[in-house]
């Protein structure tokens, strides 16, 4: 999965470098990329990562996404740099399923899906936005929420594709199936 990120990453023209966490004494044979030391957390691996960077705008990208396509992250980048008040842009698509908020195994509300995003990845930074945030470090699902935990301003942008994230032995031959198309 981390192949099939890296290739997307490569094909990208508004990508300069490749800097991967891996977990501490991993072993990798991976080609033209930096390879940091994780952290205990995925803040702590980010900032890790964020040691390597000298860019304006950095991207965050999880490899269970492997359906990243170069432009996709063009896009993100794109969008970013024509909108200098924002200081992150994150892929994301609405919700189609109804969200029920459960609380003690029973229905507490049913939440309004035409508000709800699905976040995902790649997310797009300003490099020193995101370093601000990650010294407020919290316990995130992803930085985006660190930006905004800052009063940040982050924009939205639909890939419009399937990014489907990998967690489960069927999201992968999901994944197979679709990458070979």
């Amino acid at each position: 999965m981390i192949a099939w990120s890296l290739d997307a990453c490569r094909a990208c023209g508004s990508v300069a470098a490749v800097v991967v966490a891996v977990p501490v004494g991993h072993a990798h044979d991976l080609q033209d990329v930096v390879m940091v030391d994780g952290g205990a957390t995925r803040a702590e691996s980010v900032a890790n990562a964020l040691g390597a960077v000298d860019t304006e705008l950095v991207a965050i990208h999880d490899a269970a996404r492997p359906l990243l396509t170069p432009e996709l992250l063009d896009d993100l980048v794109a969008e970013l740099v024509a909108n200098p008040d924002a200081d992150a842009i994150i892929a994301a698509a609405p919700v189609t399923d109804t969200v029920k908020k459960v609380d003690e195994g029973r229905i507490a509300a049913t939440l309004d899906r035409s508000e709800l995003w699905g976040a995902q990845t790649p997310q797009v930074f300003r490099t020193e936005a995101l370093r601000k945030a990650l010294r407020r470090a919290h316990t995130v699902t992803d930085e985006a929420m660190l930006i905004e935990a800052a009063g940040g301003k982050v924009l939205v942008h639909d890939p419009g594709i399937p990014n489907l994230k990998v967690t489960t032995p069927v999201d992968l031959r999901v994944a197979e199936l679709l990458l070979g198309h």
